[in-house]
């Protein structure tokens, strides 16, 4: 779902988390197909941190510090609709500090300074960007020869959920988005259009789209996906690999019953599956500074208000714990 671009603001005000020995570089990724993809990088390092934020994403950060480590296990995060890399860089700092490698990318066309492609392409090119992005990570990145090939997971929040489903296998049936959307009118991606869903031909001419799958990707976090609902049984048969699935109780942007409840009995293999009461959309987002209340308040108002009595930061901290176990069960980590 759309996150507006005052988000970036709001990631900017954001205090310095405790110091860790974690690296960060700034940095892009070819993308023959268009302009080149903007990415974060998250490491471990032995390298001192400053006592200050001094970093895009607001942490305190040791700046193309040295890599510690050998056969490093790897993350990529894809961010929401109108989103950008630094969207979950609580998540980002966390896996680094447990000894993963993550790189984040910000989707052209689909972030919070331009969210001006269509609906069939944006379905088509993030999916792509993922591979874009492992493949510059794998052969041109500095820190190339720490990392272990075999070993690469995926983290993906709302739009980014489908971009992950799509990425380890999946092949989403536009026939069952259009069909969704025609009898729960109500839905919000259906009602407001969302990412482009109300571009998308209502017709039986649809186009036959040409999905990136990527078998590098060995495992995957999948947080309150969107367009759930354009995934049955055959839209997932292909996905082989294990699945950590959250949805917030109270989320009303992308409902549990019709996007996670769904995703989860379409999986071959049943998912790693948590349902966090209290939590809506925007809880996956890592809390926002108490300044944006007074600089943004209708972003406040939208993307930072939960629901009463639930406490994002201690959710932050279990959902930051949770996804750093999955992930070094699957794939190790030291």
């Amino acid at each position: 779902m759309r996150i507006l671009a005052t988000m970036l603001s709001a990631a900017l005000l954001l205090a310095a988390g405790q110091a860790g020995a974690v690296g960060f570089q700034s940095a892009t990724a070819p993308d023959p197909s268009d302009r080149p993809l903007a990415i974060g990088i998250w490491y471990p390092s032995d390298a001192p941190v400053p006592d200050q934020p001094n970093t895009p994403v607001r942490q305190a950060l040791a700046v193309d510090g040295p890599i510690r480590g050998d056969h490093l296990p790897l993350i990529v995060i894809s961010h929401g609709s109108g989103g950008w890399l630094g969207g979950h860089a609580d998540l980002a700092k966390a896996l680094a500090e447990a000894g993963f490698v993550v790189v984040a990318v910000t989707h052209t066309g689909n972030n919070y300074q331009d969210d001006s492609y269509p609906a069939a392409r944006r379905m088509v090119d993030r999916p792509r960007h993922i591979a874009r992005v492992l493949d510059h990570m794998l052969a041109d990145w500095s820190g190339r020869d720490r990392l272990d090939p075999a070993r690469i997971g995926i983290y993906g929040f709302s739009y980014g959920g489908f971009t992950a489903l799509v990425a380890i296998g999946g092949t989403p049936d536009l026939r069952l988005l259009i069909q969704h959307c025609r009898q729960v009118p109500d839905e919000w991606v259906c009602k407001t259009g969302g990412p482009g869903v109300s571009e998308i031909p209502r017709t039986d001419e649809l186009p036959s789209p040409v999905f990136v799958h990527d078998p590098r990707i060995r495992a995957a976090v999948i947080a309150a996906p969107g367009l759930g609902f354009a995934f049955d049984k055959a839209a997932l048969a292909s996905v082989t690999v294990p699945v950590q699935l959250w949805n917030g109780a109270e989320d009303e942007r992308v409902p549990v019953a019709t996007n996670a409840a769904v995703i989860r009995q379409a999986l071959p293999t049943q998912p790693d599956f948590h349902v966090v009461e209290g939590a809506g959309h925007f809880a996956f987002l890592q809390p926002c500074p108490p300044k944006l209340k007074t600089l943004e308040p209708e972003t406040w108002a939208m993307v930072c208000v939960d629901a009463p009595g639930f406490d994002r930061a201690a959710f932050h901290r279990r959902l930051n714990g949770d996804v750093t176990a999955f992930f070094r069960a699957q794939l190790g980590g030291d």
